[in-house]
């Protein structure tokens, strides 16, 4: 799964209509002749709906009830990382790998991943429950290193607290999301640093 061409995957595909009605209701938001501007937003319903990724058949309902050249929506989903044009686990681990989180040990969480789930960049594990890619800056910086697995943040993250999560998730678990340290919000970490001995209100 390290190649870039994407996956023909199912031959045919049609929202269902939970998703047929919230594609409805997007395309409303804009003036006649100007449906195209709901690509992403359809793309993305179609993403969920597919299991975490975008079959060419998926791409192909969405240029048509968007009256686009499919080509048009194919450029669309290749341009943005957010849609993933292979099939992903069921945990799709996305690993920021800007500058903060590299400074506070993103390479270490690389490797616990590639240790503890046995796959690399990419690829996913034979059971389908994990995937893994690298992306840049998921702007939560002040809680480096951090890691995006669907669509919840997980801060504040070491090798250790990362293969405990991904036990918890294995066994099927709810993980705490954000700050795996306990901290409150982008607070300094063991709290407050300063005016510690100001009253409320002064």
């Amino acid at each position: 799964m390290s190649s870039n061409a994407p996956d023909t995957g199912p031959e045919s595909f049609a929202f269902d209509a939970a998703n047929a009605e919230r594609a409805k209701k997007i395309m409303a938001r804009y003036p006649q002749g100007r449906q195209a501007s709901a690509v992403l937003a359809l793309l993305d319903l179609a993403q969920r709906q597919s299991g975490g990724w975008l079959p060419r058949a998926a791409m192909d309902h969405v240029a048509k009830i968007l009256d686009m050249a499919p080509i048009r929506v194919y450029e669309v989903a290749t341009f943005y990382t957010m849609f993933n044009l292979k099939p992903v686990g069921k945990f799709h681990l996305q690993l920021c790998r800007t500058t903060p989180c590299w400074l506070r040990g993103s390479d270490a969480l690389k490797q616990a991943c590639e240790k503890k789930l046995g796959i690399g960049l990419k690829q996913v594990t034979p059971d389908g429950l994990f995937s893994m890619v690298e992306v840049e800056c998921l702007g939560a910086c002040v809680n480096a290193p951090v890691i995006q697995i669907n669509d919840d943040f997980y801060e504040d993250l070491d090798p250790q607290r990362l293969e405990a999560l991904l036990d918890a998730l294995a066994r099927g678990e709810t993980a705490k999301i954000g700050s795996q340290t306990g901290r409150q919000g982008s607070a300094p970490e063991g709290g407050p640093q300063v005016l510690t001995g100001a009253k409320a209100g002064a």
